[in-house]
């Protein structure tokens, strides 16, 4: 119904801003990270990327200062168990970009430091959305891409491979996303270089 809402910003809150667009005010639940754009300021002209959520007689509408913020705000709502607060909670932990590779690297750990989401709703985030991730634009459209921090033999063997490949002359964004997308688990940063520069090539 809406594809972007822009107004001067009357209201800001912790959960939802109000946006006044020639005199009426819409009420835009967002997350956190699109909260602490800097552009995002009271009386300030701004843009948000809207989601009209209907469920169970609420109408609720959902924007982000982002076109990656809502294209993965999409994504998440198909997640069974998420729902549109939930979404939101998982990206108000992280930019889009990194919640990206939190979820094709299978990092539950930190997807489940999201207020309301718990393990087995993390892990079936990662296993639902893992392929989907990686046909959007949302991890390679960030500067500040990462691979998440993970102290297990197989995350210490991703950084090293990451590592290993920016001096092999890719930047460090084109390591992270590409060692980001080895699905399986290895021991040895070998393993992932091996496959990492399949996705690469």
């Amino acid at each position: 119904m809406f594809s972007y809402i822009k107004g001067k910003l009357a209201e800001k809150t912790k959960e939802y801003v109000v946006v006044d667009v020639s005199g009426v005010g819409f009420k835009v639940y967002t997350s956190a990270n699109s909260l602490a754009e800097p552009s995002i300021s009271k009386g300030e002209t701004v843009t948000f990327y809207t989601y009209l959520y209907i469920k169970e007689g609420i109408m609720d509408l959902y924007g982000f200062s982002t076109k990656e913020e809502l294209s993965l705000f999409e994504l998440l709502i198909t997640v069974s168990g998420v729902g549109a607060k939930g979404a939101v909670a998982v990206l108000s932990i992280a930019s889009p970009s990194k919640i990206g590779l939190c979820i094709v690297s299978d990092d539950a750990a930190t997807i489940k430091k999201a207020n309301g989401i718990g393990p087995k709703t993390a892990q079936r985030i990662c296993l639902e959305l893992r392929d989907k991730i990686k046909n959007e634009d949302i991890i390679s459209s960030s500067t500040d891409a990462f691979i998440p921090v993970d102290t297990s033999a197989a995350g210490s063997a991703r950084a090293d491979a990451v590592s290993a490949l920016v001096v092999l002359g890719y930047t460090q964004q084109e390591a992270q996303r590409a060692v980001g997308m080895v699905k399986e688990d290895y021991d040895d940063a070998e393993a992932y270089i091996k496959h990492a520069l399949k996705n690469l090539i």
